[in-house]
């Protein structure tokens, strides 16, 4: 599959990121793992296979496609 750079707020190639999969129009994020005991222990529904990334704010209100 594709990605497309869709845009970034940290300077010099560190993340966070965010990529559009151009076949199916989902959004990749790319961002510091998160490891805080009190927030894993409230999230629900986790599978194995997946991990959670912190994404500022300011990142998706200038990036996130609006449709």
């Amino acid at each position: 599959m594709t990605l497309k750079f869709i845009g970034t707020t940290s300077e010099h190639g560190n993340c966070p990121t965010l990529y559009e999969v151009v076949e199916t129009g989902d959004i990749l994020v790319q961002g510091e793992r998160e490891t805080d005991p009190e927030h894993l222990a409230q999230l629900r529904d986790v599978k194995d296979s997946e991990t959670f990334v912190v994404v500022p704010r300011e990142l998706l209100t200038r990036f996130a496609p609006k449709e």
